[in-house]
């Protein structure tokens, strides 16, 4: 079998954060942080309000820094499980920390509630007064557009304190079944990375192998699943209610900061582009693959020119870095700093028990970002590489704007990330002279833009689909199957063949546990890169400091503001009709060879 694991992966250093599970440093920020929170409560709690501005920037920056403490904590121990979550100690360590913290950090609730009571008017009269409190409006405009959904004191606490045995202890059971699931293929025992890398073997029996088995375990587990997704459905369906929101995704346009109309705008053009998008290239790759249909384990295969080579991660280090180097020799110095010898930013090798999947996780400004993949060589991990390298530059480069405003919207975030993969694209494409190669480059990128715009999309209807049904009653494991096919039907079109266990797959999908309503920031960042990446290639002059700026402002702005200076206007009908006919471009070049 052709998927052996490249050598020589990099592998995390956790050290910048804490050198063990049992390091007294540790133990003590705990202790410091516990009661750093008891003194400012007792400082603060009810008085707020009577502050003058100068007085309240000092209380947010007091509670900034705690924030940055707890931030430090929970990311240590987040990364010690995704290491491995099947480890009982990294389990324990995981869940416990997320106690401890909640614990603290339930006696600061009040901080956020009692700045949310504060009269629009008195607060802008005291950050007109105090530039020190000025400096925390972003943070203070993001936080009041929750003010409409916030609950009593007492409310607010119960949820938060209840969070650790509630939404996120089923969280942490769909990842600890995830990680512990083994899919038996000629004989071998493979983890979900491993398998879902044989789907795009070049041995078509061996994809086949690995989609049924796939398939057969996720049927041997939805019951489980089913169980988790309709309890996490039904839990943020009352936490709504009690919060008035009106549809389900309500909360994430809010926290996105993002209209609903401009989402609608983005998912309606999509739908409406299935046809000539994922329809009509699936078709030609059925051509091209010489079948009338292709089967779903088919969806990624590779193409007949294409070369058959694992890709080694040193080869993959200087194709990335020489593509971001390419735009901004700024912005490849950041990007090098995730590699430097001993760095350990990084953790590449898929291992058994490992977080599936690819992320990149900002940890604390006062750290670095650590970038988690299951690199196994192929052209797409090259790919994913330049993605979170995207992510892990932005943070930081934002970083600079502390712990509370560093964070972006979802949407803006897989902006960064997004572009590194079009920067990689393009390099890669540039380089390439052998014109049947070219062409799979071309491909493969369609292939990569259909999952991050038409994919994401249909994920996005897929949820919404469950959110309004379960009000009804529980869904059952078959009915949420029937769902999950009609929308992989209308998306992908008549090229594809489902066979039954398909109706399984959705179970493995983490963003619907982990963030509902997240998918649809993909498709917002792919078609907005490619809006941005045309004004580079009209005029690149002074653009790339532009890019570097929009990075480094984190949430401090919104982003109309972010794209003025290119001149670009997501509210626009036509800002997404752009985004997408560049892959209708593409795919048009490709129809033209046939």
């Amino acid at each position: 079998m052709s998927d052996a694991a490249p050598d020589n992966l990099p592998e995390w250093d956790l050290s910048d954060l804490y050198r063990g599970l049992d390091a007294p440093e540790l133990s003590r920020d705990l202790a410091r942080l516990r009661e750093a929170a008891l003194a400012f409560a007792q400082t603060y709690r009810g008085h707020l309000h009577e502050l003058d501005g100068d007085a309240l920037a000092r209380a947010i920056a007091a509670y900034e820094t705690m924030e940055e403490g707890f931030g430090r904590i929970l990311s240590f121990a987040y990364l010690q499980y995704a290491r491995d979550m099947s480890d009982p100690a990294a389990q324990r360590f995981f869940q416990d920390m997320q106690e401890q913290v909640s614990d603290i950090t339930s006696g600061l609730i009040f901080v956020t509630l009692d700045l949310n009571r504060l009269e629009e008017a008195d607060l802008a009269a005291k950050i007109d007064a105090s530039p020190d409190l000025a400096r925390f409006r972003p943070w203070l405009r993001d936080l009041r557009v929750f003010r409409p959904h916030q609950l009593s004191d007492e409310m607010e606490q119960m949820l938060h304190e209840k969070a650790v045995a509630g939404r996120a202890a089923w969280v942490r059971l769909f990842d600890e079944t995830m990680a512990g699931l083994r899919f038996s293929i000629r004989g071998e025992e493979r983890t979900i990375e491993q398998a879902l890398n044989l789907l795009t073997d070049r041995d078509a029996s061996l994809r086949r192998d690995a989609a049924k088995s796939l398939g057969e375990g996720f049927g041997r587990n939805i019951r489980l699943m089913t169980l988790i997704t309709n309890t996490l459905v039904k839990d943020k369906e009352i936490e709504d209610k009690w919060r008035v929101y009106e549809t389900p995704e309500a909360s994430r346009h809010l926290a996105n900061q993002v209209e609903p109309e401009v989402v609608a705008a983005l998912v309606s053009a999509v739908r409406e582009a299935y046809p000539r998008l994922a329809h009509r290239y699936y078709r030609l790759k059925a051509r091209w693959m010489g079948q009338e249909r292709l089967d779903y384990w088919d969806r990624g295969a590779p193409l007949p020119e294409a070369e058959d080579r694992l890709i080694p991660w040193d080869e993959a280090r200087d194709i990335v870095l020489g593509a971001y180097r390419g735009f901004s020799p700024e912005m490849g110095k950041v990007a090098e700093r995730f590699f430097a010898a001993g760095a350990g930013w990084i953790d590449a090798p898929a291992r058994p028990g490992k977080a599936p999947g690819a992320f990149a996780h900002p940890t604390v400004p006062g750290a670095h970002p650590y970038l988690l993949l299951n690199y196994l060589g192929r052209t797409r991990d090259v790919m994913t590489l330049a993605h979170e390298l995207g992510h892990g530059v932005h943070q930081v480069l934002a970083g600079v704007q502390g712990p509370l405003m560093a964070d972006t919207p979802l949407t803006l975030a897989e902006t960064a990330s997004v572009f590194g993969e079009q920067l990689t694209f393009r390099a890669l494409l540039k380089a390439e002279k052998d014109p049947s190669q070219r062409r799979i480059l071309l491909a493969t990128k369609i292939e990569d833009m259909l999952n991050t715009v038409v994919r994401q999309v249909a994920f996005y209807d897929f949820e919404r689909r469950l959110h309004d049904e379960r009000r009804q009653g529980e869904l059952s494991s078959e009915r949420i199957g029937e769902h999950w096919l009609a929308v992989q039907r209308e998306s992908l079109g008549d090229a594809f063949r489902f066979d039954p266990e398909y109706q399984h797959y959705w179970c493995y999908v983490s963003h619907f546990i982990h963030a509902p309503f997240y998918v649809y920031a993909y498709a917002f960042g792919d078609c907005l890169v490619n809006a941005l990446y045309a004004v580079y290639a009209d005029a690149a002059e002074g653009f790339a400091a532009k890019y570097l700026a929009m990075l480094r402002a984190g949430g401090t702005l919104r982003y109309p503001e972010l794209l003025a200076p290119f001149k670009l206007d997501a509210k626009d009908p036509a800002f997404w009709s752009k985004g997408l006919g560049v892959i209708s471009d593409f795919i048009d070049q490709i129809e033209a060879t046939f």
